[in-house]
């Protein structure tokens, strides 16, 4: 499998900082292309958020290149989604115990995936998301919030979910949550696109949207994925999104 990857980030139409932190590796092996993509958003009601999501991301970057390296001898994404989480436990218990030395509060989601011969693990705490667009478009994680807690359970629609207050209460995150369970999640790479991206990517443009400007058809090289992203972040600002505004392209092609 062969792969073109992008990021965008955007400070949003309100905040003064951009809290959002992304990363990127692309790497020629002897075993062929790999991916690891990493998309961290940082909580917006607490300080330091953007502090948060940057060492999350920094410490995934290193383990690409001090880990991945011996991991590659035999691969085994079961064994990394494994390494993977308790990375984010260690993570997680790190910047609690900063924020109780600091006095502050801080914290982040994470939503993570790993491209190894045609295989994909993914981590992920919160509300961040995963997309897999083909012909439809599938989303691969599960939002760990209050609203779709009461959604999976029958008691409220996913329309009112949508214009609930409670819309961005997460049940956990890194560095908030006194214990985390990140969701993993294995599959095979489909030939398409993969789109991580934060909530404020996704809170005011539709799936239908997201479809018509990502599908794998229209996405030919990097400058076009540039181009269909950044338009759809526009959309978003346009209608008045108030959060940051992140977004991750993944297509992957033999």
């Amino acid at each position: 499998m062969h792969y073109l990857v992008t990021a965008d980030t955007d400070i949003g139409i309100l905040k003064s900082t951009n809290q959002d932190s992304t990363c990127i590796k692309h790497a020629n092996t002897s075993l062929g292309e790999i991916v690891m993509a990493v998309i961290c958003d940082g909580m917006g009601g607490l300080a330091k958020g953007e502090l948060a999501s940057a060492t999350v991301v920094r410490t995934f970057s290193d383990w690409f290149h001090k880990e991945l390296p011996f991991e590659l001898a035999a691969p085994d994404l079961q064994v990394i989604g494994g390494k993977w989480e308790m990375m984010l436990k260690d993570l997680n218990h790190r910047i609690l115990e900063y924020g109780k030395a600091n006095g502050c509060s801080l914290g982040t989601t994470f939503t993570g995936i790993l491209m190894v011969q045609d295989r994909y693990a993914i981590a992920h705490v919160g509300d961040s998301r995963v997309y897999y667009l083909g012909s439809d478009l599938c989303q691969l994680t599960e939002d760990q919030t209050v609203v779709e807690r009461e959604v999976r359970s029958g008691r409220m629609t996913e329309e009112q979910a949508k214009k609930d207050s409670r819309r961005n209460v997460l049940l956990q995150c890194v560095g908030a949550s006194k214990t985390i369970e990140p969701q993993l999640v294995f599959g095979e790479v489909q030939e398409g696109v993969y789109l991580l991206c934060t909530d404020g990517f996704r809170h005011e443009i539709t799936p239908k949207e997201i479809c018509g400007s990502l599908k794998p058809s229209r996405l030919k090289n990097q400058n076009e994925m540039h181009r269909s992203t950044q338009a759809l972040i526009r959309l978003s600002k346009k209608r008045n999104e108030k959060d940051n505004i992140s977004a991750i392209v993944i297509k992957a092609q033999k």
